[in-house]
């Protein structure tokens, strides 16, 4: 639940202004993940009116227009009285609301509900005005929506999820507030001052046809995975140092005859953070027999740099998706309420899904890393597993078991969901994108690899540690000092999981890198 509206700085995040025009995912991460307050600027409400005004004129005429005079699905063709167009809305929301299973995050309900507002704010929706601004207050007030894991095909958007936001906006369903208590819907309305809305003509449609949840859930995953890219290559470059790997292979000249830009970044990353490392300079000489460092650590920057590319371009989709306004009907400009297909989800799916893979081999590598540290055979003098007493100690045999286990399940999440499709409403919709269950997997195996990388960042400490006297570079000198505060460094066997969320725990607030880059400047 939401309990802090400070910004990742410590500071009050600035107001999110929703206009007709396209919302950025730092605005969404602001409201959603920091509890930025939201605001409709003066185009959105002229869009809003001129949009109502169009739905009230055809609501009032015998036009046969769905979800207007018509009802849904597959009960498209059933006419509708125009006495009866209001309830027909608050009807759908109810039956509508239908999701099961445990509640999902308080960041995921605000993201869908931002998204759904600001398609509101581009006025091809023809809600009321009064009906964006409940959604503004709530989202400003903390008041979240109960929304369930099961609901949403991808199709017709996230239905489900969505039609329990407009449950709570007319006043049923549960809530739960700013301390994260649960509440019915109307009391903790009218405790914020707030009143529920009565939804007129197409309302209840526009409120729940969307593929806001899904592209919430990838604005938040594109911020995650951006920082753990990042993560990836520190904790690759202690992982290099320790094993006394070599960092010419990540020279400039040698990265531009590939140049993948993220490759390169990568590359660039590593440069700075192994720069004046006595580890590396130790085995630089004639004397070092070494030819070639394994492929976990010498490709290191083509697996991330891979990673970073399919980020931008699951970024170029979001930009789009940001920029859209999705609905069905959808208002026109020159006033025509048209039946379309927006709503259609694969194209967020896909790429959901196709970050899922890149998450699972960055993954997949940082392991490799981290048994070559354990392993006395190729650590390079190393002790086993980095006990103390090796045969007594078992030191971080188990941690990596962890590992492993977290890598196995991120290649099963990493098998893609969009492929599947499942008919629905008698065949009215006989094709959908599952994109909502793309995004599910794909938080669970963003949170499998940040804790994979955590357990990489511990050993490769420790390994660090185990070199003295011989000194790490000042960057990843750094890193370990950070982690020390929280980690104890080599000694004796002891309880590791606690030490395992410490360091998950610092990754997620990236204390880490903020420690290296006091040393390297930017990273990317």
């Amino acid at each position: 639940m939401v309990t802090a509206i400070a910004g990742p700085s410590g500071t009050a995040p600035a107001t999110v202004v929703l206009q007709p025009s396209a919302l950025t995912v730092e605005e969404v991460v602001a409201v959603a993940r920091h509890g930025a307050p939201v605001e409709l600027g003066p185009a959105a409400l002229a869009a809003l009116d001129t949009a109502r005004a169009h739905v009230e004129t055809h609501a009032a005429s015998d036009a046969a227009i769905y979800g207007v005079s018509t009802g849904f699905g597959a009960l498209a063709s059933t006419r509708i009285d125009v006495a009866l167009r209001d309830s027909l809305q608050h009807s759908l929301v109810r039956s509508h609301a239908a999701g099961s299973g445990p509640e999902v995050e308080t960041e995921v309900v605000r993201a869908l509900m931002l998204l759904r507002l600001h398609t509101f704010a581009t006025g091809r929706t023809g809600v009321h005005r009064q009906t964006a601004r409940l959604y503004a207050d709530m989202l400003n007030a903390g008041l979240t929506p109960v929304v369930h894991e099961y609901g949403s095909l991808g199709c017709s958007g996230d239905l489900a999820p969505l039609a329990h936001c407009a449950l709570a906006a007319i006043g049923e369903g549960e809530v739960r507030d700013r301390t994260g208590e649960l509440k019915p819907a109307a009391k903790a309305l009218a405790e914020a001052g707030l009143t529920p809305v009565t939804l007129g003509a197409k309302e209840g449609l526009a409120l729940i046809n969307g593929t806001d949840g899904m592209l919430g859930m990838l604005c938040l995953a594109l911020t995650d995975l951006s920082a753990l890219a990042t993560h990836a290559d520190l904790t690759c470059a202690m992982s290099v140092e320790a094993l006394l790997g070599t960092d010419r292979v990540f020279a400039e000249d040698l990265q531009a005859v590939r140049p993948h830009p993220g490759q390169q970044d990568s590359a660039s990353n590593l440069r700075a953070l192994m720069a004046g490392s006595a580890i590396v300079a130790s085995h630089r000489g004639e004397d070092c027999t070494v030819v070639q460092d394994a492929y976990s650590l010498r490709c290191a920057p083509q697996v991330a740099g891979a990673v970073r590319a399919t980020i931008d371009h699951a970024a170029q989709v979001a930009r789009v998706e940001l920029a859209s306004a999705v609905d069905n009907p959808v208002v026109l400009p020159d006033g025509r309420i048209e039946s379309n297909g927006n709503f259609h989800g694969a194209p967020v799916g896909y790429v959901l899904d196709f970050l899922a893979i890149a998450a699972a081999d960055l993954a997949s590598i940082s392991e490799r890393r981290t048994d070559r540290l354990l392993d006395p055979a190729r650590s390079n003098g190393l002790p086993a597993f980095l006990g103390a007493d090796p045969g007594v100690d078992s030191g971080l045999m188990i941690a990596q078991y962890t590992q492993a286990a977290l890598v196995s399940e991120l290649k099963r999440l990493a098998a893609p969901a969009s492929v599947d499709s499942i008919p629905s409403s008698a065949m009215q919709e006989d094709h959908v994108s599952m994109g909502w269950s793309a995004a599910r997997k794909l938080r669970r195996s963003i949170d499998a690899l940040t804790r994979v990388l955590a357990v990489e960042a511990m050993a490769a400490a420790r390994a660090l540690d185990l070199r003295a006297p011989l000194s790490p570079a000042p960057a990843t000198a750094a890193a370990v000092e950070r982690l020390r505060e929280a980690v104890p460094g080599a000694g004796g066997d002891r309880w590791l999981a606690p030490e395992i969320e410490a360091t998950v725990g610092l990754l997620r607030e990236g204390e880490l890198l903020t420690a290296a880059r006091k040393f390297t400047g930017p990273l990317t």
